[in-house]
């Protein structure tokens, strides 16, 4: 644990020395934005209105599994490890792409298991829709770390909660689908053919 440790400082070090005066507000922005799943929402939304009836089942699988990632991530996880948050000041994380540092515990990162979470929800329904979406889930993972509230290993312990809490919903989702689907069929009237007529 304690190799493990260093090793994550020395990643966490290593990007707050890199320079990106061009990216900093950008990605303050973008880690802000997602507080509360808000993106997700927002693209569950988007997704609803173009997609039709694919969009609507990719949207719902996507909000599932960020139901399921958050509640395991930040009601699970953050609970049974108590990380502490990064010490921005004697990491020397830039000032001005710092964000209001929180007040839960480190690992994993809720921000990405619930975004990787909706992409990976996404993908089941509709794989092409959720391309951009893991390019935004990569990118709000990064946030974390640029804005110093993360280690790397806390996202990337996040990302992948919020890929398995997807793929456990999407066979709870297909599960109660296909229920549903058989209750319908069994509770249709049944056709029935008219006697013919004689000629």
């Amino acid at each position: 644990m304690a190799r493990l440790q260093e090793w994550d400082t020395a990643g966490f070090r290593a990007v707050a020395a890199t320079t990106t005066p061009l990216l900093d507000e950008p990605l303050r922005r973008l880690s802000l934005a997602a507080n509360y799943s808000r993106l997700s929402m927002a693209s569950a939304a988007l997704l609803g209105f173009v997609g039709g009836a694919r969009g609507r089942r990719a949207a719902v699988t996507g909000l599932a599994s960020v139901a399921v990632a958050s509640a395991t991530a930040n009601a699970g996880a953050k609970l049974l490890t108590r990380r502490k948050r990064p010490d921005r000041q004697r990491l020397a994380v830039i000032e001005r792409r710092q964000i209001k540092m929180p007040s839960s515990t480190s690992f994993p990162s809720g921000h990405s298991a619930s975004a990787f979470a909706f992409a990976s929800g996404v993908r089941h329904e509709w794989p092409a829709a959720s391309v951009p979406l893991y390019v935004l889930a990569v990118t709000v993972a990064y946030s974390r770390v640029h804005t110093g509230v993360h280690y790397p290993g806390d996202v990337l312990a996040g990302s992948a909660i919020g890929m398995g809490a997807a793929a456990v919903t999407r066979r709870v989702v297909g599960a109660v689908r296909c229920r549903h689907q058989a209750t319908f069929r069994s509770a249709a009237p049944a056709r029935t053919s008219l006697p013919t007529r004689a000629i």
